[in-house]
């Protein structure tokens, strides 16, 4: 029964009242999407505090990957909603009660201001727009999928990137799961031929039926497959993030070979790949996920992820190396995020630095 603002079970009374004050704009299955009203709809490099600005037409997604790092942004928002209904601090504790990580899948938030808003951000001559006529990239999905479901009738991201269409001179970086990307490649073209564009389809397994209990409400592995396939015959950049790599369950080397030669096949222009990492939010669905679909597993994730956020250096750096390997075999291009750096320096991790992943968890 889809859930409507009267009667949402992951809430308190409190944030229900915050939250009837969201117009309900639609409904699907078990998930609930409301208009919101953005405020600010690209983010500077030092909110993203990484060396690229960021867009997010939605927050929240409704694909359910177990392993999404963004689950914390649905904290922000509750908190805000609680704000608007001025709120006594005992509601924040009500809402540390919330799971995130549920909210987040569940509770989408359409941000239909959004491309009217860039539009004035952008406007030629402003400080921002000039900053980013110096280089630095927009990346479109950091924090949402831009074409989630909720994009097929809300058309958000397409507004945006009608808008940027309109600015040329760009750094235009989109970041999806799904195949309705293509339904865009009339705009995607355009941009394409006056900024610089690519597209990263995110890919973490060929095998479908693991892929679908990963990535519950995701497109399957071929869907994906045949949307770079189809942005590459428009002559659109694209190539796939295999992001992230789960130790024990996806980084079989056959596996990664099959996956990296395929896309290859497909026409990808690089690919990229990173071992996971379990921040906070993330860590509270991921780790009992683990114990529910991988019990044999979750001792060693409990163990591994009990210091820090990453994998061990030696894995990373087997990984990025043999990414590096696969796609010279390939010929195509590997932007993987590991340890060379620190192992080249360092005789020790070199020497126990695998050929190929480690199957076990490796620390």
């Amino acid at each position: 029964m889809p859930l409507s603002p009267a009667t949402l079970p992951l809430f308190p009374e409190a944030v229900q009242r915050s939250l009837r004050q969201l117009p309900v704009i639609g409904a699907q299955s078990d998930i609930t999407y409301y208009s919101t009203h953005a405020r600010s709809i690209l983010n500077d490099t030092r909110v993203t505090g990484m060396a690229y600005w960021s867009i997010n037409p939605y927050i929240g997604c409704a694909f359910g990957c177990a392993y999404c790092y963004a689950r914390y942004a649905h904290r922000y928002v509750m908190e805000r909603a609680s704000a608007a209904d001025r709120l006594v601090d005992e509601t924040a504790a009500q809402v540390e009660q919330i799971p995130p990580w549920l909210a987040f899948e569940r509770h989408i938030f359409v941000k239909r201001n959004a491309p009217e808003l860039l539009a004035r951000t952008l406007r030629h001559g402003s400080d921002k727009h000039l900053a980013l006529l110096q280089g630095e990239a927009i990346v479109i999905g950091t924090a949402t999928d831009p074409y989630q479901p909720a994009e097929r009738h809300f058309k958000v991201t397409r507004g945006i990137l009608e808008v940027l269409a309109e600015h040329p001179g760009l750094r235009v970086v989109i970041i999806t799961k799904s195949a309705l990307i293509t339904r865009d490649v009339d705009l995607l073209a355009r941009i394409a031929r006056i900024s610089e564009l690519s597209v990263h389809l995110s890919l973490i397994t060929l095998d479908r039926a693991l892929a679908r209990r990963i990535e519950p409400r995701a497109p399957t592995p071929e869907a994906r497959i045949r949307a770079l396939a189809r942005l590459r015959d428009s002559g659109i950049d694209a190539g796939i993030n295999c992001m992230p790599v789960l130790p024990g369950i996806t980084d079989n080397p056959r596996d990664l070979e099959a996956l990296v030669k395929r896309v290859a096949e497909a026409g990808a222009t690089y690919v990229g790949a990173c071992a996971l990492r379990l921040q906070h939010e993330a860590r509270k669905r991921y780790l009992p996920f683990i114990e529910q679909e991988f019990p044999h597993l979750a001792a060693r994730y409990r163990v591994t992820y009990a210091r820090d956020n990453h994998v061990g250096d030696r894995y990373r750096a087997g990984l990025a190396r043999f990414f590096d390997m696969l796609c010279r075999r390939y010929g195509i291009e590997s932007q993987s995020r590991g340890m060379r750096d620190d192992a080249d320096d360092d005789p020790e991790l070199v020497t126990a630095a695998p050929a190929t992943p480690q199957l076990a968890l490796a620390l």
